[in-house]
């Protein structure tokens, strides 16, 4: 089978199995619950253009970042309403609308400026040694500063030596950070990242579905599953289109 039609059946699979799954989900939720109902069709059409985004991405289109900022933007609430239920998610609140809100702007104008629109895909490169081991570095330091800082703050964390509510919020938010930098700057690294967030965002909203404190942590569970088929298929992309006989900028 053709690269082309491959991944145009992969897409199709991705949109339409989250679609579906989501659908049933939502109408199984909304018939067992009394309250909540709004938050649950809101997460879940999130989700959806959150899934639209990942797919724009992984295919190198500039698209992505149009449904990336409706999915940023009702994740980024989302994950605030969850914290003040008393689950987790004040981390990834606080990234997604101060962060990753702004970043789609400026992710936007920087693929712009390297040549590409709606029907062109954009040029990826890959990170130097150097610098892999830099950003390795940064996001060690940078997850170890995070964490001792939502665990003074955050009082939803039950008191112990390490508060894993703050550990499954803090990972997903540097990855967060670190892909969306790379993402801007057409890095194939940012796979790797987008990896880490998709399996600790599992993680942590699992947490709150195990705890019943939110009525849309199902939602975010089935995203990020898909989210994750998505990234590894992503990685696979950009593996190929920053070859360096494809292209390779450095």
């Amino acid at each position: 089978m053709k690269e082309e039609t491959f991944n145009k059946w992969f897409n199709a699979f991705i949109l339409l199995g989250m679609a579906v799954a989501l659908i049933i989900t939502t109408a199984f939720k909304l018939g067992g619950t009394q309250t909540g109902k709004t938050l649950l069709v809101i997460s879940a059409f999130g989700s959806l253009m959150g899934i639209l985004s990942s797919i724009f991405s992984a295919n190198a289109k500039i698209w992505t970042f149009f449904f990336g900022l409706l999915d940023v933007s009702i994740y980024g609430i989302m994950c605030f309403i969850n914290w003040k239920q008393g689950g987790s998610g004040l981390g990834n609140a606080i990234l997604h609308m101060l962060y990753f809100v702004p970043m789609q702007f400026i992710g936007f104008w920087q693929w712009k400026k390297r040549g590409t629109d709606s029907s062109d895909k954009l040029k990826a490169r890959r990170l130097s040694t150097k610098k892999r081991v830099l950003f390795t570095s940064l996001f060690v330091v940078s997850s170890i500063v995070a964490y001792f800082i939502l665990a003074k703050f955050d009082k939803s964390a039950a008191d112990s030596y390490i508060k894993v509510a703050v550990v499954l919020d803090v990972l997903p938010l540097i990855c967060n950070i670190f892909g969306q930098l790379l993402m801007s700057t057409a890095y194939m690294e940012q796979w790797l990242f987008w990896i880490g967030v998709n399996i600790f965002s599992i993680a942590m909203w699992s947490v709150s579905l195990k705890s019943g404190d939110s009525s849309f942590a199902i939602i975010y569970v089935i995203k990020y599953s898909f989210y994750l088929i998505n990234s590894i298929n992503g990685l696979r992309i950009w593996l190929n289109i920053s070859r360096p006989e494809a292209g390779l900028q450095k």
